[in-house]
């Protein structure tokens, strides 16, 4: 038995292999892919020496220089940048002429819209002057139409208009002449007969008076309560300058089929 004195006693050594199997192969003996070194260096005998070689690094080469562009390359890229230029330029030309041609395309459109709305209210104005005019002569035509009726049919009226011209005259008149139609005299004798005796005056027949209206004289002036001179008035209260006598009806028309159309 050998004493323990010598020193510490040594590890037993692995078990041999004694299943045959084959041995798996070590950690370091695998490739390592280029991706993942950062840096090598070529090993040489001297390394064992101790002294580190020196790190040279990895001596990759140097990138080739850019080539010069061709002048057909230049010339393109000028063109290109010639072309985008003047589309930048004259779309921005475009928009400030589009703009123009708007304002004054608007204003022209203004312009003509208010010279034919001016005309337009010219003529619509015109037109209703003229149906107004056509109105009024049509309004008189009816009128003396019904007042020549009337007269025809009421001739006793012309008491109330012989009355009213003479207490139209002042109170110190003198001669008075009431002149009437020849046909209207018995009438205005017997129904104004107490105004014309408080006023001393007196009727006279004159053709020249139409039925329905009368002419008082005096020394102070003279009261026109003709029919003429009545219907002028009225008429011309309504704008129209229509006379009392119509124009001569064409050969062949009775007044009634006038009056009818």
């Amino acid at each position: 038995m050998s004493s323990s004195k010598n020193g510490p006693s040594r590890p037993a050594p692995p078990p041999p292999n004694t299943n045959n199997q084959a041995a798996k192969p070590s950690g370091y003996g695998r490739f390592i892919p280029r991706e993942e070194l950062s840096s090598f260096a070529a090993w040489n005998l001297g390394s064992l020496d101790g002294s580190a070689p020196a790190d040279k690094g990895v001596q990759r080469p140097a990138p080739p220089e850019p080539e010069a562009p061709s002048q057909e390359q230049v010339l393109a890229e000028a063109t290109r940048a010639a072309r985008t230029a003047g589309y930048q330029d004259g779309y921005r030309d475009g928009l400030v002429a589009l703009e123009g041609f708007k304002q004054s395309f608007a204003s022209q459109v203004t312009a003509q819209l208010g010279t034919v709305t001016q005309s337009y209210m010219e003529q619509l104005d015109a037109l209703q002057q003229q149906m107004a005019r056509a109105l009024a002569v049509s309004a008189t035509h009816l009128a003396r139409q019904m007042v020549r009726s009337e007269i025809v049919q009421r001739p006793e009226l012309v008491v109330a208009v012989a009355e009213e011209a003479v207490e139209t005259l002042l109170l110190s008149a003198r001669h008075i002449t009431l002149r009437v139609n020849p046909d209207d005299v018995a009438l205005v004798s017997q129904g104004a007969a107490d105004v014309l005796a408080a006023r001393g005056a007196r009727v006279v027949s004159d053709a020249s008076v139409l039925r329905g209206g009368c002419l008082v004289e005096s020394d102070i002036g003279v009261i026109d309560a003709s029919v003429e001179t009545r219907w002028r008035r009225a008429a011309a209260s309504i704008g129209c300058d229509e006379s009392w006598k119509e124009a001569p009806l064409p050969a062949g028309t009775t007044e009634d089929e006038d009056t009818d159309a």
